[in-house]
């Protein structure tokens, strides 16, 4: 096969994409983080004091965001109009603005386009809730991540407490189950497995394990498209 599309999909906090950088880096693949897109136009309409809920509101900064995806050393480096906006997308408020903003058609679309865009003439690891059955239906390889809600929460709050954001497990937990309930019933490409998904639990898994288990999977298959 010329280009090979992987599509890691799952809930809120389920490891997605710390599991699809380390996925990517070892294929020598490159990743998108789509979720960093929907933080992107969720901090800008924060930015501008706009509520995320108010679609109408939020539509009217689309046609001044421009959101430019470079990679370095470290990975992934996300720009909000010029500006370096990769840790200001992490902050607890702006992960709720996103999944609030995800639900709006026109800017999924517009953020689809891009993505698909990325995709076109790459080896890819694209991460999000609904790459496998909307952005990239025809990927090669689907995988949909899952783990219980504590310990979603609990990767979550320590991911934070090393970044030295100070927020309560409790607080994680109440926006993890926000974010799933918005993903899972919005209108507009909803969080849901793709028929053809390979569903894998990281509950209680240690991230090494993960890495391990998906390697498996993406390789076996690999190996298989290879011999057709």
């Amino acid at each position: 096969m010329s280009t090979v599309k992987i599509a890691i999909d799952g809930p809120a906090g389920a490891g997605k994409s710390t599991i699809s950088k380390a996925i990517a880096e070892t294929l020598d693949f490159i990743y998108i983080d789509t979720g960093a897109m929907y933080r992107t136009v969720a901090l800008k309409a924060i930015t501008n004091h706009i509520d995320t809920k108010d679609a109408q509101a939020v539509c009217s900064v689309l046609d001044d965001l421009n959101i430019t995806i470079r990679y370095d050393k470290n990975g992934q480096v996300i720009f909000l109009n010029g500006k370096d906006v990769t840790k200001e997308i992490r902050t607890p408020d702006v992960s709720i603005g996103a999944s609030d903003v995800a639900v709006i058609p026109e800017v999924r679309l517009k953020l689809v386009q891009l993505q698909r865009e990325l995709a076109s003439d790459n080896n890819v690891v694209m991460d999000g809730r609904d790459v496998g059955t909307y952005v990239l239906p025809d990927a090669d390889i689907k995988i949909f991540l899952t783990a219980s809600v504590d310990d979603r929460a609990k990767r979550r709050y320590e991911e934070m407490l090393e970044k030295g954001c100070e927020y309560s497990f409790n607080e994680i937990k109440k926006d993890i189950e926000y974010r799933d309930q918005n993903d899972r019933n919005r209108a507009f490409a909803p969080l849901k497995i793709a028929e053809d998904a390979v569903v894998l639990d990281t509950s209680g898994n240690e991230l090494h394990e993960s890495i391990e288990m998906i390697l498996k999977v993406i390789m076996g298959k690999m190996n298989k498209n290879d011999e057709k």
